[in-house]
């Protein structure tokens, strides 16, 4: 299914996301025909999931998605060309495509029903194709009409985001899961019918966090200019390279430091982890890695929790719950000379008081 390129969208592209927000995101907003003003909301929806998704995989980097990195915007000012901005156009172009090919799977689509193009055919050895297929080719050719819109540009950029758009698509089809039935006399398996569904979303996450790991430098930006034959040098390049990998242009920034030009706010004042059940290595790293690989110190604060606890269902029908009180312990990036000044202040104080 093709739609036209004409479809209005307004390239105010802000793809703010506010944690714990239920504000939908509001940059795909569209003016064309009605026909197509059915797929918004669900554009809408999978973008923001992309944008949820960028933000759980860099929680405890450096680089931890920002509001600012997400803005698909083809202003100069914004366009950033590092493999970060590769991520967010991968994994907002993913959730997009993801989320529409889910709807079209629950009916939220009068003119999508399930792929069932290959149904019959044999897949493999014991196994044939049949049953419901989630449809990711309708979800591929409606989210690359809308994605790929927002990228006006021409120059080596522009290729580079619209690469990393359809490499996000294609992490969508390359996690997809076969599931089976098993058919035979008495429970048997002799046959089996298989169709692929969707995974989780976090299986595309993790999957494009791995192409983001070993994401390809591209050398382009001396010299690729809008001419005819700096496009094509562009054009050539890119098609060189796998639609599966992410690309970039530049070398990512010291993502330690702030800088306001760029949106960067630092790791000064940033959470980290040091204990706890159930974390990872990675995350039982993050103080090193957030604070004293930036030249931070990490500061120990305790807080106070109340939470609802001892819960207890009364004859009927109600439920009542005591309010705990629990001290946690949280650890922060701060500079050394702060740290140095709270200890000072604590060991004053203490002092006073035997005193007193």
């Amino acid at each position: 299914m093709k739609l036209p390129l004409c479809i209005g969208l307004t390239v105010e592209t802000k793809l703010l996301a506010t944690q714990g927000s239920s504000k939908s995101v509001n940059n795909f907003l569209m003016t064309g025909p009605k026909a197509y003003l059915i797929y918004s909301s669900s554009v809408a929806a999978g973008a923001q999931s992309g944008i949820e998704e960028c933000k759980y995989q860099f929680a405890w980097e450096r680089w931890n998605c920002p509001e600012r990195a997400l803005q698909l915007s083809t202003h100069s000012g914004l366009r950033s060309a590092t493999r970060e901005t590769a991520f967010v156009h991968a994994i907002s172009s993913a959730g997009v495509m993801y989320t529409l090919t889910r709807n079209c799977s629950l009916g939220d689509f009068d003119n999508c029903g399930c792929d069932d193009t290959r149904n019959g055919q044999r897949g493999g050895q014991g196994w044939l194709w049949g049953g419901c297929s989630d449809n990711v080719g309708f979800g591929e050719a409606i989210s690359k009409q809308f994605v790929d819109a927002l990228e006006t540009g021409q120059d080596a950029r522009a290729a580079m985001n619209l690469h990393n758009n359809e490499a996000g698509r294609k992490a969508v089809k390359g996690t997809m899961q076969r599931t089976c039935k098993c058919h035979g006399v008495s429970g048997s398996c002799t046959t089996q019918t298989c169709w692929l569904q969707l995974p989780e979303f976090r299986e595309v996450g993790n999957y494009l966090k791995d192409k983001y790991h070993r994401a390809i430098k591209v050398d382009l930006l001396r010299g690729a200019g809008n001419s005819a034959a700096s496009r094509g040098a562009v054009a050539e390049t890119f098609n060189s390279i796998s639609r599966k990998e992410l690309v970039h242009l530049e070398d990512s920034p010291d993502y330690c430091v702030e800088n306001r030009t760029l949106g960067l706010s630092g790791t000064e004042g940033r959470e980290c982890l040091k204990k706890g059940k159930n974390l990872t290595k990675w995350e039982k790293r993050s103080c090193k890695r957030l604070c004293s690989d930036c030249g931070l110190a990490v500061e120990e604060r305790r807080a106070e929790t109340v939470s609802s606890c001892n819960c207890k269902f009364h004859w009927c029908c109600a439920v009542k719950c005591e309010q705990c009180r629990k001290t946690v312990t949280k650890y922060y990036c701060v500079r050394a000379k702060q740290v140095k000044n709270d200890s000072a202040s604590r060991r004053k104080s203490l002092r006073l008081k035997k005193k007193h």
